[in-house]
């Protein structure tokens, strides 16, 4: 389970040539695992996000790369935070999941969430819907997805999905963990209690109280129990050996992406003891664990591997 996550949400790097950018992500990955970080994940989109960058910018397939970073890491779990599942059919997610987690000797995790990037959508040709067309298909594929996941060749016909006696052959070699991205507290929250093992929540600090709280009730009311799931917080982090080198990184980065200047109130700066006390405040709202991103320097040699030193004896 994800208790501590390092996220790769991007690929711009200063000074890479484009046949170093692979080996980057790849010295981040090999980094988060040698460091104590449980679990390494990238973004499943086809454009930049506006929080950090412009959409022309580079983003890689994300499941393609994760299978390319199991054959350079051993240990740590391989997710998407989170799959977009408007477009991706759930047969063939099923399927990719499988094989991620075949390639990797059992370290594929399921990320997956009702999709919301609209320019991605009406740029490529993928159907966004409403909002609540967008988590009727999230259910239904998860039903179907689970099932595959689970080895009962489910059928189904909804609204969105029709699909009959669905195999998939070879199984995982394991049970695949389900994390539910996302807070919103009805139907978000409640997918969570009903279908996932984990949740990890994107929210304001003073808001996680309440998401466990939703939470919790769903579970109760589904007769789970609130322990059976591991809830993270994503959060975003610039950690250097000294304030003063975390803070210039930091606002070299900001320099050379003006769109992430939005993140500079989210994004914890500092030096390990700073990061380590801000997020063990996190931790005392009583999630389970943090997943972390790193893009102001997370391609500094070293900077990842600092992360992880500092935040893996919190969540132990």
């Amino acid at each position: 389970m994800t208790k501590l996550g390092y996220q790769i949400p991007n690929f711009t790097y200063p000074d890479t040539a484009p046949d170093r950018l692979f080996p980057t992500i790849v010295g981040q990955a090999v980094e988060a695992e040698e460091s104590g970080f449980d679990t390494v994940l990238v973004m499943d989109h086809f454009y930049q996000l506006p929080i950090l960058g412009a959409p022309d910018e580079p983003m890689i397939e994300c499941y393609t790369l994760l299978s390319a970073l199991a054959q350079h890491t051993s240990t740590v779990r391989l997710s998407s935070l989170v799959t977009g599942n408007t477009y991706r059919n759930p047969t063939l997610l099923a399927k990719t999941v499988t094989a991620l987690d075949l390639v990797s000797g059992g370290r594929g995790q399921l990320g997956i969430g009702a999709g919301w990037f609209e320019l991605e959508h009406d740029s490529l040709g993928y159907e966004f819907g409403t909002f609540t067309d967008r988590f009727e298909r999230l259910e239904e594929s998860l039903q179907i997805v689970l099932g595959m996941l689970a080895g009962t060749a489910p059928s189904l016909d909804g609204r969105w999905y029709r699909v009959s006696e669905a195999l998939n052959v070879p199984a995982p070699l394991s049970k695949i963990p389900v994390m539910i991205g996302g807070g919103g507290e009805k139907k978000t929250l409640r997918m969570v209690a009903q279908y996932a093992d984990e949740s990890n929540l994107i929210c304001a600090v003073e808001d996680i109280p309440r998401k466990l709280d939703a939470l919790a009730e769903h579970c109760d009311r589904l007769g789970r129990t609130r322990s059976e799931i591991t809830v993270s917080l994503q959060t975003s982090a610039c950690i250097a050996p000294t304030h003063d080198q975390a803070v210039a990184e930091f606002e070299d980065y900001l320099q050379r992406n003006p769109a992430a200047e939005v993140r500079r109130a989210s994004t914890i700066v500092g030096d390990p003891d700073e990061v380590g006390a801000r997020v063990a405040d996190l931790l005392a709202t009583g999630i389970d664990g943090v997943t972390v991103n790193a893009p102001a320097n997370g391609h500094v040699h070293g900077r990842v591997s600092l992360l992880g030193r500092t935040l893996a004896p919190l969540v132990g």
